[in-house]
């Protein structure tokens, strides 16, 4: 597998040229400055392109390519949107990028509750508790119809729980959760993420589904005839949070959308980490039936905690070796979904994969890195998991 590395532009912390010391093969970027629905320039790719490639780099991957709420709700500016998507895909073409990696999650990226929850080695890492999430849902957002989604016993704990947090932990609370609202970290204001809610009001996992399937039926020609791979990231947390509907949450959700249109442009993102919080998720059977549509991996992992919501549980970012999913035996499948492919003639044999997230270790402390994303967390990943590949390499 191809050995990259997520890089989210300038404002990054950790300096291109420094990647080169943890053998980084590629780079996984995106115009993070350019808001979903709006054109990817070729001016702009350009650019972006132009900074890696001064450093010895290439541009391996797109992560993400976002589609706007306009399409994912089908809203009235979605024709404006889809006109721009499918022209940035073929500025992307033009420039040579081929794997383009996006996300159908209703308004929210990601969800965790801390963001460096400390760990009994002494680095953090980020960490989702349901009962937490449920003070923001009920008591600090107080959406609509809230407390249906909890049972009696879980309001009770929360209001308990509300009651004992101060307000600077009320207010960290409500800024971990929002983090993971694309673009806007601690912007984002409770009235705002409820009117962004009221615009799913009506739609359905069904109805969500149906318009990735429409999205889909629009950008996949456009991108087949451009020789493109589009793959899309599962749901993160695998489960409805908010009310919201979820629909690429396992591997039957995978095997749906990629069934219902049929294009060698129409693929998966392989993230071990998000799928993996579901407790019934299996990696190696998500390649065994998938593994042909597999454009890119996310090598992370998560472990499940005890906690107040069984189908909903708590869970935190663990190393990358020692968490619930079984990542040699997960390697291992990719391998041999690579040798399959490389023995069939595919060009594009070799899958790009990432270390996804990672715990802040030594001097990734106090650095202020992106949440999820430190240099010596993931760079420990990144030499675990090509230890695992080295090893059937030589086998």
């Amino acid at each position: 597998m191809k050995q990259c590395w997520r890089w989210f532009g300038p404002a990054d912390k950790i300096a291109l040229p420094d990647l080169h010391q943890v053998g980084v093969q590629g780079i996984v970027s995106a115009l993070h400055d350019v808001l979903p629905g709006a054109l990817w320039t070729p001016e702009a790719i350009r650019q972006r392109q132009d900074m890696l490639h001064q450093q010895g780099f290439d541009w391996a991957v797109v992560e993400s390519l976002p589609v706007s709420e306009s399409i994912k709700t089908q809203s009235p500016q979605m024709a404006d949107h889809l006109l721009a998507y499918k022209e940035s895909l073929r500025n992307l073409a033009t420039a040579g990028i081929s794997t383009i990696c996006y996300n159908f999650m209703p308004i929210l990226d990601w969800t965790r509750t801390e963001l460096r929850a400390k760990q009994p080695h002494g680095g953090t890492a980020m960490l989702f508790r349901f009962l937490d999430f449920a003070v923001f849902d009920l008591h600090i957002l107080q959406r609509d119809g809230a407390a249906s989604d909890y049972s009696q016993e879980l309001q009770e704990m929360a209001a308990q729980r509300f009651a004992e947090l101060t307000d600077t932990q009320r207010v960290a609370l409500q800024n971990n959760i929002v983090a993971g609202l694309p673009g806007s970290n601690d912007k984002w204001t409770t009235d705002d993420v409820r009117a962004h809610l009221a615009t799913y009001q009506d739609i359905s996992p069904a109805q969500l589904r149906q318009n990735l399937i429409d999205f889909l039926s629009e950008v996949c020609p456009v991108a087949e005839d451009l020789g493109l791979r589009l793959c899309c990231h599962p749901d993160d947390p695998p489960f409805s949070l908010l009310g919201l509907p979820r629909i690429m949450s396992s591997t039957d959700d995978y095997a749906h959308i990629l069934n219902a249109v049929p294009s060698p442009a129409n693929g998966a993102t392989l993230c071990t980490g998000s799928l993996g919080v579901a407790e019934g998720f299996d990696p190696v059977e998500f390649v065994s039936r998938l593994g042909d549509k597999i454009h890119f991996v996310h090598l992370r992992n998560t472990k499940r905690l005890p906690g107040s919501d069984r189908a909903r549980p708590d869970f935190f970012e663990a190393a990358h070796l020692e968490g619930d999913t079984d990542m040699v035996a997960t390697i291992k499948a990719l391998l041999a979904e690579e040798k399959r492919r490389k023995d069939a003639g595919r060009s594009d044999w070799e899958i790009p994969m990432r270390p996804d997230h990672g715990q802040e270790l030594l001097s990734d402390l106090g650095g202020g890195s992106m949440p999820g994303y430190p240099l010596i967390g993931r760079m420990r990943g990144l030499a675990e998991l090509r230890g695992i590949m080295a090893a059937f390499d030589s086998a």
